[in-house]
C-alpha cells in the first residue's frame, strides 16, 4: 500500500514557476514507476509526465514538453515536478500516482495509488 500527499499549487500569473511535490509513504517507493496527471473542471483526467523506478525514464505531454521537468529522490520517498512559463490552459488539479510497473505509464489505468490532488491556477 502506498499513500500519496501532494504539495506545491497556487496562484500564480502566467509566465511564472511552481514546483510540485508528491510523498509517498511506504518502504518500496524506489520500486514504482510514478506519474502526474491533472483534471480541469469540467474535463477528463489527462497524463502530464511519468518517470520510471529509478529515474532513468521519463516521458511528457506533448502540451508540457520543454516546460515541465518530472524527477523524484527515492531517498526521501519524494517525486516532483517543476513546472516552467506557466500558461492558463494549465490550470488544474494536479494528481500525482504510484504504478507497479517500474516504467511508468502513460494512462492513468496504469497507476494502482493517486494521490488527492492540487490546485494549480494559472491567471493571465
Amino acid at each position: 500500500q502506498v499513500q500519496l500527499v501532494e504539495s506545491g499549487g497556487g496562484l500564480v500569473q502566467a509566465g511564472g514557476s511552481l514546483r510540485l511535490s508528491c510523498a509517498a509513504s511506504g518502504r518500496t517507493f524506489s520500486s514504482y514507476g510514478m506519474g502526474w496527471f491533472r483534471q480541469a473542471p469540467g474535463k477528463e483526467r489527462e497524463f502530464v509526465a511519468t518517470i520510471s523506478s529509478l529515474g532513468g525514464g521519463t516521458g511528457y505531454a506533448d502540451s508540457v514538453k520543454g516546460r515541465f521537468t518530472i524527477s523524484r529522490d527515492n531517498a526521501k520517498n519524494t517525486v516532483y515536478l517543476q513546472m516552467n512559463n506557466l500558461k492558463p490552459e494549465d490550470t488544474a488539479v494536479y494528481y500525482c500516482a504510484a504504478a507497479q510497473y517500474a516504467s511508468g505509464s502513460y494512462r492513468a489505468a496504469g497507476y494502482d495509488y493517486w494521490g488527492q490532488g492540487t490546485q494549480v491556477t494559472v491567471s493571465s
